[in-house]
């Protein structure tokens, strides 16, 4: 029997983008916003276009928790920052492996930061 988080790692090997949402550090709002991301293992990890400067990170560093949507299939995690160069690194070849080095040097200018949200 399939579990719900079976079915969200189906999902989310499947699809490119995915939705994630914060609280606003300051707003105390739901904030959405489409990002890209990487499965590995029973991890999911995030790339900040901005790194450190990115707004939904630094949401992120005030209030851990984090919902993803995969068009519909969604769940909760506590988000891990990532500040360790060797494990940024690490993300980025991840996400060039996925996407190609030259979408991710077009889109991401600063790799000072990435999200880790365990799954399992």
């Amino acid at each position: 029997m399939a579990t719900r988080s079976d079915s969200l790692a189906d999902r989310l090997s499947r699809y490119r983008q995915i939705k994630i949402t914060v609280t606003g550090r300051k707003s105390g709002r739901a904030i959405s916003n489409p990002v890209w991301f990487v499965m590995e293992g029973s991890d999911v990890y995030l790339l900040p276009v901005y790194g450190s400067d990115t707004q939904w990170y630094q949401n992120v560093r005030k209030d851990p928790t984090i919902r993803i949507d995969a068009r519909g299939m969604e769940g909760e995690f506590k988000a891990k920052a990532i500040t360790d160069a060797k494990r940024v690194a690490s993300v980025v070849e991840k996400f060039r492996a996925k996407y190609g080095a030259g979408d991710v040097k077009k889109y991401y200018s600063k790799f000072d930061a990435a999200v880790a949200l365990p799954m399992g």
